[in-house]
């Protein structure tokens, strides 16, 4: 195994190498996965302050869903043309644009100024989707490939202990404690400038030889070959249906629904919301590993599905408080973890060179589904309350939504192809 440095001006793997570790690819990956936390704590933040910003704003229940779920429109935009900036240009300079970008939109949302807040959500979306997709080419880069699916899984694990700290911790900060929701904004901006830097300073170079000359137009071309394998549009909309319970449901509207639903005072709400996205953190690496060591990744897939399921139903159609309140929202997050599945089996299923934009691909077709159903919960929201105030029977309605979700995202993974080793073994 031979080992780059991170003072090495130019790392070429050698077909040697790409059996072990490349530390500095490594070292890039772990500064990315700052970036990844960071993303998804302020993509989860605003779900503590609605209050705040549907004065601030003045909006309605569906003008606040869409200005929050305006996010994924940038995002899934935006996972197409990471992907291919990844594979043209590598990540030097690919992802620290990226981070700068979230860093302005942070802080442009947190004006309190609405045409800012709007372009300010648009651009986090556009920065945050260099997240993701640039871990995934990193890990590539710095893994073995028999750790391929655990550090994909350990990545997703901790967005979404960012997703659950933008809750459980941005809570407490915004209602009674050191600072305003403006302020969260401005510090975190800041903060997110911090990691560009750093990641700058830590990225690797690659050798030119690596990455495509032809025009920039070109640098889509892998597309044509990932968007015509069947396959991978079942990994997508699998996947995309999977997400949406937490991106929609828990992100946006978990701590209204036991606020306003269960009448849970509001530190409580905040608390136990951020069990999903915690229970993520540890389904997502311990799926992903299971996974790996098996060598089979439907039958992990359907487990996770299966316990989504069960939880999910248990939560919205059993009597509030009881089960026990927060292990149930932590085991329905374990279960979510599944949903990090499909994106190893789309690497799987399409060639090694065109590994960045299977990974944009996929996030493209995932956020999209995010993106059109932000506002649309918050229609369905709007029309059931009748213009009223959403309670416990208006949320328990809206929520059989997330439950079809799920139940179709089973049925397309049931044409899946298996690509774990053990199947290619046998």
């Amino acid at each position: 195994m031979s080992v780059q440095t991170i003072s090495s001006p130019v790392i070429k793997p050698s077909r040697s190498s790409m059996s072990g570790f490349h530390v500095a690819f490594v070292v890039a990956w772990a500064v990315c996965l700052i970036f990844y936390f960071t993303q998804y704590a302020v993509r989860s933040a605003p779900s503590v302050m609605l209050p705040e910003l549907r004065d601030a704003f003045g909006l309605t229940t569906m003008g606040l869903s869409s200005l929050l779920g305006m996010y994924y429109y940038t995002y899934s935009t935006f996972a197409i043309i990471s992907g291919a900036a990844l594979d043209r240009w590598g990540a030097k300079y690919t992802i620290p644009i990226g981070i700068f970008l979230l860093a302005i939109g942070i802080v442009m949302f947190g004006l309190g100024v609405s045409w800012m807040a709007n372009v300010g959500r648009l651009l986090q979306g556009a920065g945050a989707a260099f997240a993701f997709v640039g871990a995934v080419y990193l890990a590539t880069h710095g893994f073995p490939a028999r750790y391929l699916a655990t550090a994909i899984g350990f990545t997703q694990c901790l967005g979404m202990l960012g997703g659950s700290a933008g809750q459980f911790a941005v809570g407490p900060l915004v209602h009674g404690g050191p600072v305003s929701w403006e302020q969260f904004w401005l510090y975190a901006g800041i903060f997110t400038l911090v990691v560009a830097v750093v990641m700058l300073l830590v990225t690797p170079r690659q050798d030119p030889s690596e990455h495509s000359k032809t025009s920039i137009w070109h640098m889509f071309a892998p597309y044509k070959t990932v968007l015509s394998n069947p396959q991978s549009y079942l990994c997508g909309f699998s996947a995309g249906l999977l997400f949406l319970p937490t991106t929609i449901g828990t992100m946006i509207w978990g701590v209204a629904f036991l606020r306003q639903g269960w009448s849970v005072d509001a530190a409580e709400a905040v608390t136990r919301a951020s069990m999903i996205p915690l229970g993520w953190v540890i389904g997502a690496p311990v799926l992903g590993y299971l996974a790996d060591h098996y060598g089979r990744r439907k039958p992990v897939l359907f487990a996770g599905i299966a316990l989504m399921l069960v939880t999910g139903a248990a939560a919205i159609y059993l009597p509030p408080n009881s089960l026990p309140p927060y292990i149930i929202g932590f085991l329905f997050g374990f279960g979510s973890g599944a949903a990090m599945i499909p994106y190893s089996i789309i690497k799987e299923v399409n060639p090694d060179n065109v590994k960045g934009s299977a990974t944009g691909a996929i996030n493209f077709l995932v956020f999209s589904m995010s993106a059109f159903g932000a506002p649309a919960a918050g229609w369905l929201l709007q029309k059931l309350a009748g213009g009223g105030a959403l309670t416990l029977d208006i949320f328990e309605k809206g929520a059989n939504a997330a439950i079809v979700c799920i139940i179709v995202g089973a049925i397309l993974a049931l044409f899946l192809r298996e690509t774990g080793f053990a199947a290619r073994k046998a």
